[in-house]
């Protein structure tokens, strides 16, 4: 995963007020009059607006940083979105400000751009017969995505309209219909819909009712059902077969047992259903359901890693799925007949995503990138045992050599667990001169999320040009060791959280080369709102720090994140119509604490945020600034929980390297 900096989209997941509490107004963008020190003129500071970008308080860039930067941001990756009928291959790639979807026709082939938007295109799926595919593409930012069918001939129709949210679109056999979910019935729900991309008609509604997510997953052999989740946290979720026609709905699991799952689709052959989740175990294993014979079969092995993703063969020959060990991915295949399995030698030893069959089951597709190496697309023919690549991404003008893979170390944190500190995991960057060098910690979003060792061109820079050192915790709440681990932050534990990040700050005091008196904190989601609560926990020990499209107040952020995922937050952080959890959520909120705030800080926000909303920013910005805090503030009109556009993501990332080289020094 890229580090938080990059910003390319960031994690915090799913989320009206009622029971008596009034929602919160949105803070205004700039401190009021009387908010001026006495005897201080009440000038706001300089303000420049470039484009769609805003300057607030931001010093010019420097034009040799900036040039300096440029090389490692020249870089570009190619990410697998589906296997044409034919046999080619759908990809997402940037050819110019956004990534765009493309066709390879074969391994190492030439890329042709198959959509042309201002608006990046990064997910796209294909019909199983004819050529065409759906693709979605939002405005601005906002995730009000759109579905768009591409025809084999190049023509694009718009399948949905309006203003709201649509998403996880699943082809049915026949090449015709599409399922996926959609929020036009009230806002806050997420309901199924079908639609066939033939006729014209508008969408149908399949599932639906209450405030639910629900999220199509497959279609049976016979597309007569399909099968949907229920979803509710990321530790809660129940699976239901769907009568496509009627809508009736079949509880897959009539024991109601609370587990968390992360996938699951038919068996091919129908009669079974494959399904990843962390039923009885700590970690994510995948089973075998039969719901007839009420029988259920673990396919993988115990292990203390989660099984993060899938696929099976059209023909049910070949089973893929990869292993998320320590935040690396580890690939398996198993033929299901003779119960033999292979690992691919020759891949990148890094982050492993989107796996596919292609439709005569012969090649796997999967996407893979590696601290060293910008992400790309590999297949894996298993006739011929042979890895073959689709893809060559270019790192930019940038020598191989030159650039640092991570290094895995583990800290111990303030509470014990049978008697003995509890140890958590961070991967460290270090220059290869590293002689008592400044520190950036990077603190990734989600909460639910986990830092990972893929591209980051960003990192690279910081590492290998500023000299310093980039360290990435993953703290308790962080997806990948257990849904044990994943908890330890639920409600009223967030704060424990933040403790651990006093914990790295002894372990990075307690390292000769590292530089304890220049330590800076960075996140972007919830990271940010890491970032901002440690400055104010830690801010005698830090310099500054940077926050990206961040929580400032829980309050306000549950009261203005879109609808849909409010119920789904409520989960993770807490219920702010409870007023002892909202009493709570004030407290522990960096807005509540602003004055204690003292070093340097670059906010960044997108004016589009569904999920974190623009005035979480501002109003920090102003509380800060009056309590006499210096901020740097930009912020960006076409872009939403990040910045996807290259040209206004290059902007950030300068401003970031100048606030951060200063910080260092």
């Amino acid at each position: 995963m890229a580090s938080a900096a990059v910003l390319g989209f960031a994690v915090c997941t799913a989320t009206v007020a009622g029971h008596g509490a009034m929602p919160e107004p949105a803070a205004p963008t700039q401190p009021p009059p009387a908010q001026a020190s006495p005897g201080r003129a009440a000038a706001l500071p300089a303000r420049h607006e470039h484009g769609n970008l805003v300057f607030d308080n931001i010093p010019a860039p420097d034009p040799a940083l900036a040039m300096r930067l440029g090389r490692y941001l020249e870089s570009r990756q190619a990410t697998l979105l589906d296997w044409l009928a034919d046999g080619s291959l759908l990809i997402s790639t940037r050819f110019g400000d956004t990534d765009q979807v493309h066709r390879v026709a074969a391994p190492l082939g030439v890329r042709e751009q198959l959509t042309f938007y201002a608006e990046p295109v990064s997910l796209a799926r294909a019909a199983e017969s004819g050529g065409g595919f759906v693709f979605l593409k939002d405005q601005g930012g906002n995730e009000n995505s759109q579905l768009y069918y591409r025809a084999p001939d190049g023509a694009v129709r718009e399948l949905t309209h309006g203003e709201s949210i649509h998403g996880s679109p699943v082809w049915a056999h026949d090449a015709r219909r599409i399922a996926f979910y959609g929020n036009e019935r009230d806002g806050a729900s997420l309901d199924v819909y079908v639609t066939d991309v033939t006729s014209g008609a508008a969408p149908r509604l399949v599932v639906g009712g209450k405030q639910d997510a629900w999220y199509p997953l497959d279609w049976s052999a016979d597309d007569a059902r399909l099968l949907v989740l229920r979803y509710v946290s990321i530790s809660e979720g129940y699976l239901y077969l769907v009568d496509a026609a009627s809508g009736a709905l079949t509880a897959l699991d009539g024991s109601g047992r609370k587990v968390g799952i992360l996938a699951a689709k038919f068996a091919p052959g129908g009669r079974g259903i494959y399904v990843l989740s962390d039923e009885d175990g700590e970690f994510a294993a995948l089973r075998l359901v039969d719901p007839v014979a009420h029988q259920v079969r673990r396919v993988t092995p115990e292990l203390n890693w989660d099984v993060e993703s899938f696929d099976a063969s059209p023909d049910g020959r070949y089973l893929a799925y990869v292993v998320n060990q320590d935040g690396r991915s580890h690939l398996l295949i198993e033929d299901t007949q003779t119960h033999g399995q292979v690992s691919p030698a020759g891949l990148p030893e890094g982050v492993i995503t989107r796996l596919a069959f292609d439709r005569a089951g012969h090649r796997l597709g999967l996407s893979v990138e590696s601290p060293e190496a910008p992400r790309d697309v590999y297949s894996y023919d298993l006739e011929r045992g042979r890895l073959e690549r689709w893809t060559r991404s270019e790192p930019g003008p940038l020598e191989g050599r030159a650039l640092v893979a991570p290094e895995l170390v583990r800290f111990p944190t303030w509470d014990r667990v049978a008697g003995h500190a509890r140890i958590l995991s961070a991967y460290v960057y270090r220059p290869r001169q590293s002689v008592h060098c400044p520190v950036v910690i990077d603190i990734h979003g989600g909460p639910e999320a986990q830092f990972r060792p893929g591209w980051d061109p960003f990192t690279q820079f910081l590492v290998n040009e500023l000299g310093i050192a980039v360290v990435a915790p993953n703290v308790r709440g962080s997806s990948g060791y257990g849904k044990s681990f994943l908890a330890l932050d639920n409600g009223e534990l967030r704060e424990d959280a933040v403790r651990d990040i006093g914990s790295l700050l002894v372990w990075i005091a307690a390292q000769p080369a590292l530089d304890r008196e220049h330590v800076s904190v960075m996140g972007a989601s919830y990271g940010g709102y890491m970032a901002l609560a440690s400055l104010v926990t830690y801010g005698e020990r830090l310099r500054g720090g940077i926050d990206a499209v961040g929580i400032s107040n829980f309050v306000t952020f549950l009261t203005h994140t879109a609808a849909y995922r409010r119920e789904r937050r409520r989960a993770e952080y807490g219920d702010e119509r409870d007023p002892h959890m909202r009493a709570f959520l004030e407290r522990i909120s960096p807005l509540s604490n602003a004055s204690r705030i003292k070093k340097p800080l670059l906010v960044v926000g997108g004016q589009n945020d569904p999920r974190v909303a623009a005035s979480e920013s501002e109003q920090l910005v102003w509380r800060v600034r009056a309590a006499g805090g210096e901020v740097w503030y930009l912020t960006a009109k076409d872009e939403g929980h990040g910045f996807r556009k290259k040209t206004n993501r290059d902007a950030y990332l300068e401003t970031a390297a100048a606030f951060l080289q200063r910080l260092s020094h």
